[in-house]
């Protein structure tokens, strides 16, 4: 797959009120169009070198302030220019201001208008039009609302940044006749219907734009929505390949972070799917064997992770099943010389004896704690306490104290990359459960919160895929945890004194009734909490809330 590099470019969706709610302008791209031919857009293109020289046309908005909202290093503010010249082009609608920040008058962007195909030829610098006309670009009236990148392996790539603004009263709009054959102000809801229906075109990124602007009555609470959007990321759809053939995942696919990880140059080779036995490389240091238990608690089964370029730590060998032992020998080819474990329950750790049987390994942990889901054989030949190092061959790996789903739990920090392998305490497409005795949830949510204090690039989980975005993954955990504790106290609000077995159902009534036994231990651990807290008291086996 050729690697070309995305184009920076700029987008603007336009907003106003119609009789019916909330419209926007789109276009209809030339069938002859050499990108995303016959689709409905928003006006948007490429950015200009001359709209680096416009920066000073620009008010309400720093260079400096633009670079931060984009996390770009320089050329921010450019891709407000190019947005509102881009409309000016594609739309005909200007958006600008005069001397006196009141916007320009309708008659005067009419008689403007005659320049369109002139700036798009380049002939007439859009900067020049503006000083010339005295008149200036309202940063502060065009919010920032999201990053897309085009997929590898088109033959045209942009890294477009979509913006959104308030229409400027007066100014209707119309295609250009040339690029775009059609234009209409349509409702966000509307446009999405008749693209399910097969009668126009949107691709997927204005699709989302659509669907995220479609709930609001008026365009004000859809201008105040995006404007309140705060660390943009980049959408930037990815190839991998697999049993199904080659597939694209975009940032919403639980594949997305791995496939980026594993693929920096985009050849679209990398594999998508879970097998467990086959030795997945994820980067130059580690490479990923999953174990055949899957199940409810398990995901695809347990990953274990072998670290390091000539000499390996392997940590979470996972459960003492034959073949997975075999694939992690073989995958380790004679050179494991340490074991480290996450937590000992069975799931990850009993597979440490035999691999030191068989390698003559350093077994590196803690010790089990008391309980039945706990593996009381594994010994570990040292012991690490939080911040404690494993280091060999130009490898580092700190340990992270992380209790809360056990008491002994660690995660384990890949210094050279900033992976987190993080066992169960942060897992992928599932809630870690938290089960009382040793499992605390007290804990277990300041062992989050801590993790915010760490530099983390990624995050390698006991199951499931890479996870990307790992303080905002972090915070979303948080959250809810935080969000099913507002449930148990209304629980506990609504039933009076309740005993655990009748407030399950209330505060899991998003789940399947078949996950209710599972459901009732983290339950259990939200009560303790409230207890320790207390905010709650159990007597006789009945909760109530306290104070």
């Amino acid at each position: 797959m050729a690697h070309i590099v995305p184009r920076p470019a700029a987008t603007l969706i336009l907003l106003r009120d119609g009789q019916a709610g909330p419209e926007i302008f789109m276009l209809k791209r030339s069938p002859s169009a050499a990108f995303v031919a016959n689709a409905y857009v928003f006006p948007g293109g490429g950015l200009d070198a001359d709209d680096h020289k416009a920066l000073d046309r620009v008010r309400g908005l720093s260079e400096a302030e633009a670079n931060r909202r984009l996390g770009v290093e320089k050329g921010g503010l450019a891709y407000w220019v190019a947005a509102v010249r881009e409309c000016f082009e594609e739309a005909g609608i200007l958006i600008a201001v005069d001397e006196s920040g009141r916007p320009i008058d309708p008659r005067h962007a009419d008689e403007l208008a005659v320049h369109r195909d002139a700036v798009n030829a380049g002939k007439l610098a859009f900067g020049e039009l503006l000083e010339r006309e005295r008149l200036a670009i309202p940063a502060e009236r065009i919010a920032y609302f999201s990053h897309w990148i085009t997929a590898p392996g088109r033959p045209r790539r942009f890294t477009a940044r979509f913006f959104v603004a308030h229409s400027p009263e007066g100014q209707h709009g119309s295609h250009d006749e040339s690029e775009t054959v059609a234009s209409e102000w349509v409702q966000p809801h509307l446009a999405l219907e008749r693209c399910a229906k097969g009668e126009i075109e949107l691709v997927h990124p204005t699709r989302i734009s659509l669907t995220d602007l479609a709930p609001f009555g008026v365009a004000a609470e859809a201008f105040s929505y995006a404007s309140n959007r705060i660390d943009i990321e980049a959408d930037a759809s990815c190839w991998a390949t697999g049993k199904d053939g080659r597939k694209l995942f975009r940032r919403a696919d639980a594949p997305y972070a791995e496939v980026h990880w594993s693929d920096p140059e985009e050849a679209g080779d990398t594999s998508y799917d879970l097998v467990p036995g086959v030795a997945k490389r994820l980067d130059q240091y580690v490479t990923r064997v999953i174990a055949p238990n899957p199940g409810v608690m398990t995901g695809p089964g347990t990953n274990s992770y072998l670290v390091g370029t000539d000499a390996l730590a392997l940590i979470d060998p996972g459960p003492a099943i034959d073949s997975h032992i075999e694939a992690l020998l073989a995958a380790g080819a004679g050179r494991i010389k340490w074991v480290l474990c996450t937590h000992t329950h069975k799931d990850h750790s009993p597979a440490a004896r035999r691999i030191k049987e068989a390698t003559g390994a350093t077994v590196i942990g803690r010790p089990a704690p008391q309980g039945g889901s706990q593996d009381q054989d594994f010994a570990p030949d040292r012991v690490l306490g939080h911040g404690e190092k494993v280091e060999f061959g130009g490898i580092t790996l700190r340990a992270i104290h992380t209790p809360g789903h056990a008491s002994n739990h660690l995660c384990y920090m890949l210094e050279q990359t900033r992976m987190l392998f993080t066992g169960d305490h942060v897992m992928q497409g599932s809630t870690v459960v938290i089960n009382p005795p040793d499992g605390d949830m007290r804990a277990y949510l300041a062992s989050l919160e801590m993790l915010l204090t760490q530099d983390i690039a990624i995050f390698a989980p006991g199951h499931g895929y890479l996870i990307g975005r790992p303080h905002k993954e972090v915070a979303r955990l948080v959250a809810h945890r935080l969000a099913r504790e507002a449930k148990v106290v209304a629980a506990m609000v609504k039933l009076g004194a309740a005993t655990l077995e009748e407030l399950v159902p209330a505060v899991y009534d998003d789940v399947s009734p078949k996950l209710y036994p599972v459901a009732a231990r983290s339950l259990s651990a939200h009560l303790d909490k409230l207890s320790a807290e207390r905010r709650a008291l159990e007597q006789g086996g009945r909760w109530t809330l306290q104070g």
